[in-house]
C-alpha cells in the first residue's frame, strides 16, 4: 500500500526547483517506496515566485511567509532551500512543528546553527536529510566499497578539489552569498562543505586540520532588486565581499591518512571541477564529477608503473539501476537529488536514517569552523 505524504518547499530559487522536480520523479524511479509525495505548498518572499512555482509544478498553495507552512496540518515534510542565514530559524521551527526536513547544506552559518537544527530534529522525533548530493554518485559509492574492502590497501592520502567560476566575474552582484552575516563563510560553506562530507564519507573522521583562506574579488556591486542564482550588477554601488573566495586545507584523518582539500568559487576556466584522487598502499582511485559515471582504478601488485583503468559504473553501483539499464549511460546532477529524495522518504517510512543526516551536517560544520579558526590563527586545529 502506498501512502501520500504532503510536502512543501521553502525558497524557490534553483535548488527549490531541483527539490520539487526530485519529488515529482520519485514514483518513476523508485516505485517501491511506500510514500508518495504530494506537492502541498511553496513559499518564497520574492513577489510572484511562489505563484509561478505553483502554476508550473502544481503546488496546492503559494505563500509569501514560510511560517504558514509550519502551521499547515496537510504538510508532513518540508524542503528547506532558502538562503543559508535562514536555515537555523526555519529548520528549528519546522522540526518543532513536527515536520520532517530535507535541508540544504551547510545548515546555517556555523556549527552552532547546525547543532540547533539537529537538536530540534532529535527532540521532535522527526527525520532530517541534508543536501550532500555528491556522495550519491554511483562512482563515489563504488569507491567507498572498494576502500572498505581493502581494494587499494590502506589509504595513505587524498586530494579533494572543488573549483568553480560562478563568482569569477567582477560584475557578479553583491548578494547575500558574499555577506558574513547571511552567507556565512563563503566558499567554505558553499563548496568546501561538500568536500568535507566526501572526505568523511570515504575515509572516516577528520582528526585535525590547518587552513589558509583568501578573498580575490574584494568588492562587488549591490543589486538593484531581487536576485536569483549568480546575477550580475554592473554600475551599482560597490560594497565589500566579507567572506572567502578560496580555501586550502591540510587534513589529518583519525585513520592516520593525510589529505588536501581545496575549494575556490572564482576559478576562471573551471566549471564544476569537483573530484578526488585517493591513494592507498596498493592502488588508487580517481573521480571527476564532470565525468560522473567513470571511476579511475589502479589495483594490483606492481606498485611502480601500475596502470590506471577506467571503470564505467553500472546497475550494480549505488542507485544507478533506478535510472539506466546498462553501464556507461550518463546520469545527471538532478538524478543525484532524486536519490537524496528517496533517502529522505525512506527514512520517514522506515523510521531509520538513510543518506546524509543532520549529524553529518554538524560534523561538516565543525570542520568548516575549524578551518576559519586555523586561517585566523595560522595553526593546526583539533576537531572535537
Amino acid at each position: 500500500m502506498v501512502n501520500t505524504l504532503g510536502v512543501a518547499v521553502v525558497g524557490f530559487g534553483w535548488m527549490g526547483r531541483v527539490h520539487t522536480q526530485a519529488y515529482s520523479r520519485l514514483p518513476h524511479h523508485f516505485p517501491e517506496l511506500p510514500l508518495r509525495p504530494e506537492l502541498v505548498a511553496v513559499a518564497d518572499e520574492v513577489p510572484g515566485r511562489a505563484e509561478e512555482a505553483a502554476r508550473r509544478y502544481g503546488f496546492a498553495s503559494a505563500l509569501r511567509d514560510w511560517r504558514e507552512i509550519a502551521a499547515d496540518p496537510r504538510v508532513g515534510a518540508v524542503s528547506i532551500t532558502a538562503p543559508n542565514f535562514l536555515h537555523r530559524e526555519i529548520g528549528v521551527a519546522m522540526a518543532e512543528a513536527g515536520k520532517h526536513i530535507w535541508i540544504e547544506k551547510p545548515v546555517g552559518l556555523t556549527a552552532e546553527d547546525a547543532r540547533a537544527v539537529a537538536g530540534a530534529v532529535a527532540a521532535a522525533g522527526v527525520h532530517g536529510t541534508v543536501g550532500f548530493n555528491y556522495r550519491n554518485a554511483p562512482a563515489v559509492e563504488a569507491a567507498r566499497e572498494l576502500i572498505a574492502a581493502g581494494g587499494i590497501g590502506a589509504v595513505t592520502h587524498v586530494r579533494i578539489r572543488l573549483f568553480s567560476d560562478y563568482a569569477a566575474h567582477p560584475e557578479g552582484a553583491l548578494t547575500w552569498r558574499y555577506e558574513r552575516g547571511r552567507g556565512g563563510s563563503g566558499v567554505l560553506g558553499d563548496l568546501a562543505s561538500h568536500g568535507v562530507d566526501l572526505a568523511r564519507y570515504l575515509l572516516g573522521d577528520i582528526a585535525s586540520l590547518t587552513a589558509d583562506t583568501a578573498v580575490f574579488v574584494p568588492e562587488r556591486a549591490r543589486p538593484a532588486g531581487a536576485t536569483a542564482g549568480h546575477t550580475r550588477a554592473a554600475g551599482g554601488e560597490l560594497g565589500p565581499v566579507e567572506n572567502d573566495d578560496y580555501v586550502s586545507c591540510l587534513l589529518r584523518f583519525a585513520s592516520g591518512a593525510r589529505g588536501v582539500l581545496e575549494a575556490c568559487r572564482v576559478s576562471v576556466g573551471e566549471q564544476n571541477n569537483y573530484g578526488f584522487e585517493i591513494h592507498g598502499t596498493t592502488g588508487a582511485l580517481f573521480w571527476d564529477f564532470r565525468r560522473m559515471g567513470e571511476l579511475g582504478v589502479s589495483r594490483g601488485t606492481e606498485y611502480q608503473d601500475q596502470p590506471v583503468t577506467t571503470r564505467y559504473v553500472g546497475p550494480g553501483d549505488g542507485e544507478y539501476a533506478a535510472f539506466q539499464p546498462g553501464s556507461a549511460n550518463a546520469m545527471s546532477y538532478d538524478d543525484l537529488k532524486v536519490v537524496e529524495a528517496r533517502h529522505f522518504l525512506r527514512s520517514i517510512a522506515e523510521g531509520g536514517a538513510h543518506g546524509a543526516t543532520l549529524d553529518d551536517a554538524v560534523a561538516s560544520a565543525v570542520a568548516l569552523d575549524a578551518m576559519t579558526r586555523s586561517a585566523e590563527r595560522g595553526t593546526w586545529v583539533t576537531l572535537d
